[in-house]
């Protein structure tokens, strides 16, 4: 039996539905191998937490160093539920862990900011990205060529249980919706702009997630001549529901975006909702243009690409089965299992045990831990003039207050001047659209 231990900051969210996914298949499958999962930090939802124990794994929450030394020890593979969350920095930097065989799958891209550290791609003995856009990385491109044809990709979806099939979805009359953050981090800044390129009458779009910037996207939809062009349906458990009337997502985010597998598209696709998408890297390696869905460049594209969709009902039909079944099958749980116990038995007949000094890929000090990880580290020289060296997208993941912002691990170190200098910094550009 190969023993697996997963590192994670939580479980929650995108990485919280594939590891449950996966714990949940492995057992259905029957497969020669055992998943143990260590947090770092308590859940603020235990639902995947309750489903990974209830199909008997076993999941630690934030262990004393001596047992995360003994539970390193005593696996034959180490998975780094990698993204740039500062209480995962903090714990790999804290001690010395026995020899390890390393796999770190990446739930980030890497294009933008949070980048990839080179030290971590290069100190994995198998590095898995969860989208092919991370190919594109400057990071990934900068390494020889014989590590980059070493690594792999494994999608990080946690499967469709309990998703409709589209037989029984309405197309007749186009219902659009969007699923996800309304945060400008990964929302499109300009969403307004794009959905007032359309001409239909009484168009709207449904949006089911948090209400944050909900004034703000109000105010602009009041300035475009366009109120009520939004409906704010709010945070929900019961998203089949709410999507159940929907037949086209508006899914356009944030140029920068930090994402991959995009569970809530893959979702919706699943469920025969046509998807109409910009044309970002993560999201070309989900959607086919014309075929699953729809790539735009522009809000003028979008306008027509909704209008051809309202005019063309049987086409949108099809388009949304298309997407259904190509999802499904690309992104299956059953794929991810197979694809990650393939690479678990690879790594164990082909590797031995090594050292592995985090330090050595993050640093010494919590600054050190952040800065790793940022794409222009100039930003935070004091020299420059935030307002021109950012980007007009790159700036609202700076502003974050979570996702491995420096608000982010100025919480976890708020001892830390560096980190109270940067923040101090970023708080200037705060408020500004």
């Amino acid at each position: 039996m190969i023993k697996v231990l997963h590192l994670t900051a939580h479980l929650g969210g995108g990485v919280g539905k594939a590891l449950s996914g996966l714990v949940c298949q492995s057992l259905l499958s029957g497969a020669d191998v055992k998943h143990t999962i260590v947090t770092f930090e308590q859940q603020e939802k235990n639902q995947f937490v309750e489903l990974v124990r209830d199909r008997g794994a076993e999941v630690f929450v934030s262990p004393l160093p001596e047992l995360l030394g003994e539970l390193v020890e005593a696996s034959d593979i180490v998975q780094l539920e990698w993204w740039n969350h500062p209480a995962t920095i903090k714990v790999l930097c804290a001690q010395s862990f026995p020899p390890m065989r390393l796999i770190a799958w990446s739930h980030v891209s890497g294009l933008f900011n949070p980048i990839i550290p080179r030290g971590l791609l290069l100190a994995a003995h198998q590095f898995l990205f969860t989208s092919a856009c991370s190919y594109e990385a400057k990071e990934v491109l900068s390494l020889p060529g014989e590590v980059v044809g070493k690594m792999r990709v494994v999608s990080s979806s946690g499967g469709f249980d309990g998703l409709p099939l589209p037989e029984s979805k309405d197309y007749e009359t186009l219902v659009a919706g969007y699923i996800g953050s309304l945060n400008f981090a990964k929302l499109h800044p300009r969403y307004v702009d794009f959905l007032s390129a359309v001409s239909i009458p009484g168009f709207k779009v449904s949006l089911i997630g948090d209400v944050k910037n909900k004034e703000v996207l109000e105010g602009e939809c009041g300035k475009a001549g366009r109120p009520g062009m939004l409906e704010f349906r709010g945070y929900t458990n019961d998203v089949v529901s709410e999507l159940a009337p929907v037949n086209v997502l508006v899914y356009l985010l944030n140029p920068e975006h930090y994402g991959t597998t995009e569970n809530a598209l893959l979702e919706a696709m699943a469920m025969g909702i046509v998807p109409v998408v910009l044309n970002n890297p993560a999201e070309r390696f989900i959607v086919k243009d014309r075929e699953t869905g729809f790539l735009v460049n522009s809000p003028e594209e979008f306008g027509e690409v909704v209008e051809w969709l309202y005019d063309n009902p049987n086409e949108m039909k099809r388009i949304g089965r298309r997407a259904a079944e190509s999802v499904r099958t690309r992104f299956a749980v059953e794929v991810l299992e197979a694809s990650l116990n393939n690479h678990y038995g690879s790594l164990v007949s082909s590797r031995i045990k090594q050292y592995i000094c985090f330090k050595d890929i993050f640093g010494e000090d919590p600054f050190e831990w952040f800065i790793s990880c940022q794409g222009n580290k100039a930003i935070f020289n004091a020299d420059v003039d935030l307002e021109i060296a950012i980007s007009a997208f790159s700036r609202y993941g700076l502003i974050e207050k979570t996702k491995g912002s420096v608000f982010h691990f100025q919480r976890y170190f708020p001892e830390n001047s560096k980190l109270n200098c940067w923040a101090n910094r970023l708080n200037q550009i705060k408020g500004k659209k």
